[in-house]
């Protein structure tokens, strides 16, 4: 609907948008935004497919141009205009959201309403291959490494369900199957889940009622972040550890001897004397807690806690009473 501002105000008109028209285009619609998040690839999704591209465009109130319930005007130019151009952008959504393979059967129409009702007439029709296919899927699914998220098979469930066509009913043997199929939803979550997940898998088993599959996504994908978040504390712990040290077992000089040419703060401190004049270390003749090594042009800091020290001591008093007992047996 168009108005004018007042005369003599020097301003000039303004349109004003009806936003429940369905001749109103947002500037965010156009021909090249997608409207769904998934292809129509033929009879085993055309219903999920359907149902996705209907919610799309009754939000944008556009489903009258494909089910024909908003007709092209007959007479008012201005009108006639403003819908080719909407029917357009709604054919550009159509064709978007179909894959590749299929795009050139449907890309030469230039009605909405025409594509949807071939789209309809071609891939409506389900066969027992379509449904066997999407059941073997279903069954033969495993996590085997996958996220939960991934193994998750909601989308397969519905799709399935979409295509068996169940009829609607309220009587009570319809309570008792819409039961069983969630049983059954929930026994093929659980089966083949990755035998990380026994522990919470037997947890959720012996739960009284059973809850529904949902649920029981819920509860095991808090366990994957439980389980990510303490190999990830583990591997820290880990890195701490190496960048205390600076060094690995194979490499600690406390263990298998300083080289000759390392210089300490202190001669008194040189482990490699006191191993010689004594074949063992007391805690007077071992390195200060703090050792500044200066090796090739390079300083480390070693910082040892009284139990680290200990434990370093005890170590090198082992190897060298190791070392001892050898040199007996072999003067002997």
């Amino acid at each position: 609907m168009v108005g004018e501002t007042p005369s003599g105000s020097g301003s000039k008109s303004l349109e004003r948008y009806d936003f429940d028209d369905p001749l109103f285009l947002h500037p965010s619609d156009n021909g090249v935004v997608s409207v769904i998040s998934f292809k129509l690839t033929g009879t085993e999704n055309y219903k999920i497919w359907k149902i996705s591209m209907t919610r799309a465009l009754k939000g944008r109130n556009k489903l009258g141009f494909v089910d024909k319930t908003f007709p092209k005007p007959s007479e008012d130019e201005t009108k006639i205009h403003k819908w080719e151009r909407v029917n357009v952008v709604v054919c550009s959504w159509i064709i978007g959201s179909i894959s590749e393979f299929l795009y050139a059967n449907h890309a030469c129409s230039d009605n909405a309403s025409d594509i949807r009702s071939e789209l309809s007439e071609t891939y409506s029709k389900v066969d027992g291959f379509v449904i066997f296919n999407v059941h073997q899927k279903l069954n033969s699914l495993t996590q085997n490494g996958l996220s939960v998220s991934e193994y998750y098979s909601d989308a397969l469930w519905k799709e399935f369900e979409g295509l068996i066509n169940l009829c609607e009913c309220t009587c009570e043997a319809s309570t008792d199957f819409v039961n069983h199929s969630k049983l059954m939803k929930l026994m093929q979550f659980l089966s083949s889940l990755d035998d990380t997940f026994s522990q919470v898998k037997s947890h959720i088993l012996l739960t009284e009622p059973l809850p529904n599959v949902k649920t029981a996504f819920s509860i095991v994908s808090r366990e994957e972040s439980h389980q990510k978040g303490g190999s990830v504390s583990q591997t820290s712990t880990k890195s701490q550890a190496t960048a205390f040290l600076g060094h690995t077992i194979e490499r600690c000089y406390m263990l298998i001897g300083f080289p000759k040419d390392f210089k300490f703060k202190n001669e008194s401190q040189n482990p490699n004397k006191t191993l010689s004049s004594n074949n063992s270390i007391s805690s007077n003749n071992i390195i200060s807690s703090d050792l500044d090594v200066k090796t090739n042009n390079s300083s480390e800091k070693f910082f040892l806690t009284s139990e680290q020290y200990n434990k370093f001591l005890s170590l090198i008093n082992e190897k060298s009473s190791t070392s001892e007992v050898s040199a007996n047996m072999a003067g002997k």
